[in-house]
Order: C-alpha cells, then sequence, then structure tokens
C-alpha cells in the first residue's frame, strides 16, 4: 500500500469538479472508478454469482456500471434498488445495465456489493434501507463496499446507525477518505483497496503515514553525525531505560540517560550523565532531548521539564511531562514533539484552552495553538502541525495495548529527530516503525522486545 491523501468529502467533490472542468463527464469518471472496481469484484468473486445494491445517487450509479461489466465477464449478477436513479449519471448507468432490476431482498449468493450510498451520506440510514442492507449481508458468503460502506460517515469514520455489516473487502474509490483509517468505522471494512481515477493531488489534503525512506549512515559517519539523545530521567528511570533501547534500535548512534543517580539495570551500552541536568544538557552535541517517560509529577519533575524546555534544541515531550506542561513553559521557539495519548490530549487541551470535537480536530487546534507537532497515539493514531499538515498512522496490531509501548514510541521519535529530522517528519516516521515493530514481534510481546524489533523495522526503509 503506497502512501496516498486522504481527502474529506468536500475535497473529493472539488478534485472530482477539476476533472470535469478537464473536460471528463461525470458518466465517463463513473465508468472508470466503477470499472476499477469491477475489476477486483470480478478477481474476488472467481465466476461465482454476484448481488449489486444500487442506491438513487452516483454511488448507485457505479453500481449498475459494476454490474454491467460483471455480466459481461460472465458472472451470475443480480441488480436490488429499493429507490429509482435520482441523478444524470445514475440514470444513465442503468440504461445502460438493461437488465432486470428488484426492488426489496430476493437473492443470496456468493458475492454481495454494496453500493446504496457510500461517502455521499452523512446521516443514518433509514430503518428500512439498513434493514435490507444488514439481510442482503447476511445472505451472502463475502461482502464488498464500493468507495465507504453505507452507514459510515466518511469524513470522522463515525458508525451511523447499529448492527451494520461487516466487509471483507473495502475498494476505495479515487481517493482514501478519513473513514477508511478511522475507527469505529474501519473495523466494518476489511481489507483495503484505492482504485485510481486520476485525481490530482490536493493541497491540504491529509496523507498517509507510510513506509518512510531512511537512508543509512554515510559512509564518514560517526555517534555524533547520527544523532546525539539525551533521555530525562526522573522518579521510574525504567520508562526512560525502555525509550533508550529504542532510540538506539532507530539509528541514533549516542544515547545520555540524564539521570540525578545510576541505575543499577542501565546496560553497558547506554551512557549515564549524572551531572546537573542544566549541566548534561548543555553539551552542544545533543541534537535532540526526550522528556517524560518515568518523570513523575512532582515539583522535582517539573523543575526538570522546565530545565529540558529552557535548554533542548528539539524536543520529544511525553507521558508525565505532558501532564505537567503549561503554555507559559513554551517560551522558547523550539521544535517540540508532543505524543500524547487521549487522557493526556484531553489535559493538554484544557490547559492551552482548545475547544474542539474529535481527536483529530482537537489534535490540529492544539498544535496550531500551541506551536508544537502533536503525535495523537492510540489505535488510529495521527501526527498533527502547527500549520495544519495531518498525517494518519496506519493500523497496527493490537498488540501494542501494552504498557510501556509509549515509551518505545517516544524513544523511536526522539531518535528521528536526532537524526535530524523535524518533528512531523520524526512523529510520521515514528508511527510507522513503531507499528511495523509490533508486526514483527508477534502476539503478546513486552515493550522490551517491541524495542528491540525497532531495528528489524528500521532496515525495512533503507
Amino acid at each position: 500500500m503506497s502512501a496516498a491523501q486522504v481527502l474529506t468529502a468536500a475535497q473529493m467533490r472539488a478534485a472530482e469538479q477539476a476533472l470535469f472542468d478537464a473536460g471528463a463527464s461525470v458518466s465517463d469518471l463513473m465508468e472508470v472508478a466503477a470499472g476499477g472496481a469491477a475489476e477486483w469484484i470480478r478477481r474476488v468473486a472467481a465466476g461465482r454469482s454476484v448481488t449489486v445494491l444500487c442506491g438513487p445517487g452516483n454511488n448507485g450509479g457505479d453500481g449498475y456500471v459494476i454490474a454491467r461489466a460483471l455480466r459481461e465477464a460472465g458472472n451470475a449478477v443480480t441488480v436490488i434498488a429499493p429507490l429509482d436513479p435520482a441523478t444524470d449519471a445514475a440514470k444513465e448507468a442503468k440504461r445502460r445495465w438493461n437488465g432486470p432490476v428488484a426492488t426489496a431482498a430476493s437473492a443470496a449468493g456468493d458475492v454481495f456489493v454494496d453500493c446504496l450510498f457510500g461517502s455521499g451520506l452523512a446521516r443514518p440510514l433509514v430503518a428500512e434501507h439498513a434493514l435490507l442492507l444488514r439481510d442482503l449481508a447476511a445472505r451472502h458468503r463475502y461482502k464488498v463496499a464500493v468507495d465507504v460502506p453505507s452507514g459510515i460517515a466518511s469524513d470522522s469514520g463515525v458508525v451511523l446507525n447499529e448492527r451494520l455489516p461487516a466487509f471483507d473487502l473495502t475498494l476505495a474509490l479515487g481517493a482514501w477518505k478519513f473513514a477508511h483509517w478511522s475507527l469505529p468505522g474501519r473495523s466494518l471494512m476489511g481489507q483495503m483497496r484505492l482504485v485510481p481515477i486520476g485525481i490530482a493531488p490536493v493541497e491540504g489534503a491529509a496523507q498517509l503515514a507510510d513506509r518512510p525512506r531512511i537512508a543509512a549512515p554515510a559512509t564518514d559517519s560517526h555517534k555524533y553525525r547520527r544523532g546525539l539523545i539525551g533521555i530525562v530521567a526522573g522518579a521510574m528511570p525504567g520508562a526512560s531505560l525502555l525509550a533508550a533501547a529504542a532510540a538506539q534500535h532507530a539509528g541514533a548512534g549516542y544515547v545520555k540517560l540524564l539521570s540525578p543517580q545510576t541505575d543499577p539495570r542501565t546496560p553497558a551500552d547506554v551512557v549515564s550523565d549524572t551531572a546537573p541536568l542544566g549541566q548534561a544538557l548543555a553539551d552542544p552535541r545533543m541534537t535532540a532531548v526526550l522528556v517524560g517517560p518515568g518523570l513523575g509529577r512532582d515539583e522535582a519533575a517539573r523543575a526538570r521539564l522546565g530545565a529540558a524546555l529552557a535548554q533542548a534544541s528539539a524536543l520529544v515531550v511525553d507521558a508525565d511531562a505532558l501532564m505537567l506542561l503549561t503554555p507559559d513553559m513554551l517560551a522558547r521557539k523550539v521544535p517540540i514533539l508532543a505524543t500524547p495519548h487521549d487522557g493526556e490530549l484531553e489535559t493538554l487541551c484544557r490547559s492551552f484552552g482548545v475547544i474542539a470535537e474529535g481527536r483529530r480536530d482537537r489534535a490540529l487546534a492544539l498544535a496550531r495553538i500551541s506551536g508544537m507537532v502533536v503525535l495523537a497515539k492510540g489505535p488510529d493514531s495521527l501526527v498533527a502541525a502547527p500549520d495544519g499538515r495531518l498525517a494518519l498512522g496506519l493500523p497496527a496490531p493490537s498488540w501494542l495495548s501494552v504498557a510501556g509501548s509509549g515509551d518505545v514510541l517516544a524513544g523511536i521519535a526522539a531518535s528521528r529527530m536526532a537524526a535530524g529530522c523535524n518533528p512531523f517528519t520524526a512523529g510520521t516516521e515514528a508511527l510507522w516503525l513503531h507499528g511495523e515493530a509490533a508486526r514483527r514481534a508477534g502476539p503478546a510481546f513486552t515493550p522490551s522486545l517491541l524495542a528491540e524489533r525497532v531495528s528489524e523495522a528500521l532496515a525495512a526503509c533503507l
């Protein structure tokens, strides 16, 4: 799956309009989009019977085109449409289908294709249509949704109706939508494939945080050129040690644990610097500082956070540090990546006066107000920049829901910043490396094992 833009419904309409302005007709574009979807469905159907549920709009028009293409390929096709076509393109698609159309559930078989409403619907399905959708899905062995499953909000992934069916395959037309990468809707979509239709890059569009391209160290590189990280330790140094291990495996050349005292658990390949924090942070070779994992939340922790914010040239702020952070502490302009989970994001929004609904809008608003890049981590992570850029994380194994995985993510991000990445790039690279390390670690891993797998994830990017 290659990196691609993610569009809102409004952005998608504007992008399609640009194609129309360039001379394409709605029917022409429908033939391209639905033809590409039909080829996917033909392959999965493998000669088996197909039932296509068509709605009144252009998503329904796609369904008629798909049905015609499958019939021409030799599949037995049944079309069901509870409403007549309402757009000119859908009417033309039905005319070209030129076959029987049932108005109620009367088919059972192998492959079901949902073209009822798709990405154009922003309100719940009426009870009659929801029942029809559920009934048809239950009658078929394999289920395909075209563009966005009916009953899921395209711009948010919100599930608008209860008991919607789970699909085996979702075919996004033209561009990814936010619903494809956002819970809870994403969990109903099965495998996802993109059907290109010639949509041009859209200015300001969100992007997927896909596999990064990372170069190996130059032939004349040394530990400082690869990046020196200072990890500010605190009351619970175990979290800092996890972050240090992840940072080493993510490419940093030198990791220092900035701790008031040496912890006997510190491995030999991590340097402990027990000098006063201000003195340790004054090293001009230090290219990134991580503060937060295991820091604590007392006055001593607040003082250590303040020192890091006052002296570091670039920071990753995580965990306890996020609970202590206030707007007045960001007086210096310095690159900062904040990595909150939902609870920490809520605390930050209160501290910075952010009023917004939904984690995506809250992360964007917090980034804009604070000047920090915000990596809002969770089962559908995202990275938001102060200038409005947005990257969505690819789905990662649910085994990441283990204590310590956030410390590993913070260590990876700090490593990428130490290597020279800006906070937004560091956040997107860290998301991918974190998820890939989890895939390679298998089920029920410990955070230490997760950190060890980061180097394997990094190798996949070289």
